[in-house]
């Protein structure tokens, strides 16, 4: 069996007027252990490398979450006084990015920010403050908890019949975690609703035309994937794909 290699996108931060690209520690562990493959960082330059670069070498992409947004001016809203953190180099990479590897049949599994990229990339909007945006519940973590209490069960989210996660053996109704203030306003064309919230919410999607594994989650799976069944089911429906795919380069059919 071929080990399959993973891009793990990063953000880029800045410290004493130097950049850093930076992808968070259980993103990368998840690949390794919920995955089983190697990981490698995507950084966050932009248009100088090209998407279709990455695809002779990697057999998946896993599109991560960040402190920042995706910036608003791309699916045309303003600035909502909430949101503070951005990221532009990232965007300029992983929105192009998305667009290329669900073309090129690359398997992707996109968490948190990187669901939120998904939907913006495929011409879907955001709400910037869910909690401020009509009917939503607080999706938000508490930030004087302890990060077990942060990543741990915070509501159960209703499957949809007939999709990629009841296929996958995912119960109708499930506990996730919930840590995030941005979500889902006008679903993007082509995305096909997996997963709601209580309050209704979409939580996950797949991409309909998808070659391959393309599927994306607003909580966050990597947690702990290695203690949580159903967190360990999408990554390991994830390294499935991206198996098929290190097979394929191996014989030069990709």
């Amino acid at each position: 069996m071929q080990q399959p290699l993973i891009g793990v996108t990063a953000c880029r931060w800045e410290h004493n007027g130097q950049y850093f690209h930076v992808a968070g520690d259980k993103y990368l562990r998840a690949v390794v252990f919920g995955a089983s493959a190697l990981p490698v960082i995507v950084p966050a330059f932009g248009d100088l490398i090209a998407p279709e670069s990455w695809f002779a070498r990697l057999d998946g992409l896993l599109f991560t979450g960040s402190p920042s947004n995706v910036n608003p001016d791309l699916y045309g809203h303003t600035l909502h006084m909430l949101n503070t953190h951005s990221d532009t180099a990232r965007d300029a990479t992983t929105l192009p990015l998305l667009r290329a590897a669900i073309e090129a049949g690359v398997p992707l599994l996109a968490i948190c920010r990187g669901f939120q990229e998904l939907n913006v990339a495929l011409g879907g909007t955001l709400h910037q403050a869910v909690h401020t945006a009509g009917p939503w519940a607080d999706h938000r973590e508490d930030p004087n908890a302890d990060l077990a209490e942060q990543y741990g069960p915070a509501h159960i989210i209703h499957t949809e019949p007939g999709g990629v996660l009841e296929e996958l053996g995912l119960p109708p109704k499930f506990e996730v975690n919930s840590l995030h203030t941005q979500g889902v306003e006008t679903l993007a064309p082509g995305l096909r609703v997996e997963a709601r919230a209580p309050d209704g919410l979409i939580e996950a999607v797949s991409v309909e035309s998808a070659r391959a594994f393309a599927v994306g989650v607003q909580f966050h799976p990597e947690w702990q994937v290695q203690h949580n069944p159903h967190y360990l089911t999408l990554f390991r429906a994830f390294s499935k794909a991206c198996i098929a795919r290190a097979t394929q380069r191996a014989r030069g059919e990709v």
